[in-house]
């Protein structure tokens, strides 16, 4: 997995920064065309062919921030225009992930191939170990007729010099349901019809090819003069800028929000639901249930394992149970959820509680684009909020242990968690739905699953580590965090 904090990770938060301070200011359509001018000046090291290749992909990338997708890309049309057209959208658009073709590496397929580690040993293990017979020894180092390879990968398993290495296709490999292939050109392509909004190939393409269409412009807007904006922020987001909620939600107001909602007090009702639900569902023999707060998981049970379908907690997610308190408080307001991930944004879309959907990556721009430092910022006082166990949503696990602390005395709980959601995830919960032990043991009644290792603190949005970010929500949560989910402003 990448690491949140590379190089094409960095260019886009450039990018969004800078957008948020143009709109704050006023100067976006005026001045939308000088990003890319001032983050590659004329004498700058060129990361492609040259520094104007460079430029229209930094284009193209303002273009995607803006919430456009690269497909339909208009060529006759200024940046201004693009900009006039944002600043004037009314609602976001699905679908949510495009591809940006001129950042798109073209990556040859996936293959196996033989370094200079190779020393034609008299073992032959590669040789001897291959069911196809298409490694032989030529001019003393193996060779792989790649050809004829299927890929399984016993060259490499029985090479005692680990000389041979896989190179794979990152975004490809990334995807668990093949939805990202290759055009004639080579060039990467999204089956939306496929594709489960899990992030994967976005997180994983060291080019930066696949973005996602952010909401950032529009959420601006209700911040300097629309609709009352209320924050909705999601328990991963607790761990992602260094601080306590309440410094968090002193940033929030800060910014322009109105209120702030932990999205931890709606994860405090889905465990309340999903207890009660699986109890009665243990009762009448309906087993096993699976989570349903990862939205990319429902999709993928939908699309791939449609036998999972009656399997699925029909509890509400914390976002929505978050979003219809916050409605209930401030009717005229308009909610804005704050995202680790990309699957929130479809799942948003269909929400009638849901206004907007903001990434941690576009509210992190937001920060910096005021000058605001969360870690300097009073915290707020809070009079009651979220458990302990809400908190920690946002961890792999976390959601079974909300559920197991709401179980009634006397349930036996068999658990199972699906920590990421990769090809192997997708065969044990195929099996899991036609009721066969999954090969960990007896069949769970209760499977957590979350679509990104590690949790939603490792969501394709996010900036912080996923393991830091992770131990700063048990320590906020071990504390009781502090802030007000509900003060005015």
């Amino acid at each position: 997995m990448l690491s949140a904090n590379n190089g094409a990770a960095r260019i886009r938060r450039e990018i969004l920064t800078r957008l948020a301070r143009l709109q704050f200011e006023g100067l976006l359509e005026q001045r939308v065309h000088t990003i890319a001018l001032e983050m590659i000046p004329r004498d700058s090291q060129a990361l492609r062919c040259c520094v104007f290749h460079d430029r229209e992909v930094i284009e193209m990338r303002v273009l995607a921030s803006l919430g456009f997708g690269i497909e339909n890309y208009d060529e006759t049309l200024l940046l201004s225009q693009y900009a006039r057209k944002a600043l004037e959208r009314d609602e976001p658009t699905p679908p949510f992930l495009t591809v940006l073709d001129d950042a798109c590496n073209s990556c040859d397929r996936s293959r196996y191939l033989v370094t200079n580690a190779c020393q034609a040993c008299i073992a032959r293990s590669c040789v001897m170990g291959c069911p196809k017979k298409c490694v032989e020894i030529v001019d003393d180092k193996a060779r792989i007729d790649d050809e004829r390879c299927v890929h399984c990968g016993l060259c490499q398993k029985n090479c005692p010099f680990h000389a041979i290495i896989r190179v794979p296709v990152p975004c490809e490999d990334a995807c668990p349901v093949n939805a990202i292939t290759k055009d004639e050109n080579g060039k990467a392509r999204i089956d939306h019809e496929k594709c489960i909004l899990c992030g994967a190939c976005m997180r994983e393409c060291p080019f930066g090819a696949v973005m996602h269409k952010g909401q950032m412009v529009e959420v601006i807007k209700l911040l300097t003069g629309g609709r009352k904006a209320i924050a909705l922020y999601a328990p991963a987001v607790s761990g992602q800028f260094g601080a306590e909620d309440g410094r968090l939600e002193e940033a929030l107001a800060r910014a322009g929000f109105y209120r702030s909602y932990p999205v931890a007090l709606g994860a405090d009702l889905t465990a309340e639901h999903e207890a009660h639900e699986l109890e009665g569902r243990m009762a009448r023999g309906e087993m096993p249930m699976t989570t349903s707060c990862c939205p990319a998981y429902v999709q993928a049970a939908t699309k791939r394992v449609p036998a999972l379908a009656d399997k699925l907690s029909e509890a509400s997610t914390p976002m929505r149970y978050t979003a219809e308190m916050a409605k209930r408080d401030v009717p005229d307001g308009a909610t804005v959820f704050i995202s680790p991930c990309i699957a929130k944004y479809q799942e948003s879309h269909a929400d009638p509680f849901v206004d907007r959907v903001l990434s941690v990556e576009e509210l992190s721009a937001i920060f910096a684009a005021r000058g605001i430092a969360v870690a300097d910022c009073e915290p707020r006082a809070r009079d009651k909020g979220p458990s302990a166990a809400g908190r920690e949503f946002a961890r792999a696990g976390g959601a079974t242990e909300a559920i197991r602390s709401r179980l009634r005395d006397g349930t036996t709980l068999r658990p199972r968690l699906i920590d990421g959601l990769d090809r192997e995830a997708l065969k044990n919960l195929e099996a899991l739905a036609r009721g066969l032990p999954d090969g960990e043991g007896e069949t769970p009644n209760l499977v957590e699953i979350m679509a990104c290792k590690g949790g939603c603190v490792a969501g394709p949005l996010t900036i912080a580590d996923p393991k830091v970010a992770a131990a700063r929500i048990r320590k906020n949560a071990a504390s009781g965090g502090e802030g007000d989910g509900g003060e005015k402003a």
